[in-house]
């Protein structure tokens, strides 16, 4: 969750579905998932998209590199990134209430030497200076109860993200809602990206796109990616041979 600060924060709770326990906003609406038996895997195919900035990365330097996630969810791309990646990792999350139910739920660590969640608001938090040029893969997932649409997505917003990024690094943005426009949120991005810079996703079966913005815009060949896609599926079990062949850079 992001913010709203005139609103009472929503109740935090869990469902279980056979082998999987998702976090619920006091709505009907996922808002993650974990498999309880493997709590590092990543239950859904837009969370393991999200982890498309792989692509554009050498895998020997990933330990090397910052993540940042903008909603901690079920805290699933968090746990991935820390646990998996071996990454430094931060989370920011308005909602105390969210923190409390990963670490009691979903099998989130405490904060230690390479993973922290930070509670607050997101717009506010990526503006302060030690952000700046420091993040390879910033990962935006921002809903309400409602999931209705994002609740940070503006142009200044996608322009305070930019700003966050190594000259490798790439911002993932989930968008998903029913009032939401995939359109209007694209075009926020480019605004503050450039149209060349944007990658995208066909959208899930359950309607989620997940659109990747590149501070440094490139076109690595469909070679390189497909070296790239078949290390991370050997790596990290992701499925990323498939996402090449529906994942294209945006055409203005």
């Amino acid at each position: 969750m992001a913010r709203n600060e005139s609103l009472q924060l929503p109740e935090v709770n869990f469902s279980e579905e056979g082998p999987i326990r998702h976090l619920h906003l006091g709505s009907e609406w996922i808002q993650g998932s974990m498999l309880v038996d493997a709590p590092t895997v990543l239950v859904h195919e837009y969370i393991q998209r999200m982890m498309a900035w792989l692509l554009f990365v050498d895998p020997a330097t990933v330990t090397q590199r910052q993540a940042l996630q903008l909603g901690l969810g079920a805290g699933s791309l968090t746990k991935f990134c820390h646990k998996q990646l071996r990454m430094k990792t931060t989370a920011i999350e308005l909602n105390p209430m969210v923190l409390h139910a990963c670490r009691g739920w979903f099998k989130l660590p405490a904060d230690n030497a390479r993973m922290q969640v930070i509670l607050g608001d997101a717009a506010q938090e990526i503006r302060k200076p030690h952000w700046l040029g420091a993040v390879d893969a910033l990962q935006v997932d921002l809903y309400d109860e409602e999931a209705a649409a994002p609740v940070l997505d503006s142009a200044d917003f996608y322009a305070d993200c930019r700003a966050t990024l190594t000259q490798e690094g790439c911002m993932t943005v989930n968008l998903f809602g029913r009032v939401s426009s995939y359109q209007k949120s694209l075009d926020k991005m480019a605004a503050a990206f450039g149209m060349d810079a944007m990658w995208a996703f066909k959208a899930t079966r359950e309607g989620n796109t997940v659109v990747l913005a590149q501070r440094t815009p490139s076109r690595p060949s469909r070679t390189v990616l497909g070296e790239r896609a078949e290390t991370i599926k050997a790596q990290w079990g992701l499925p990323a041979e498939k996402w090449v062949r529906v994942f294209k850079p945006v055409k203005s």
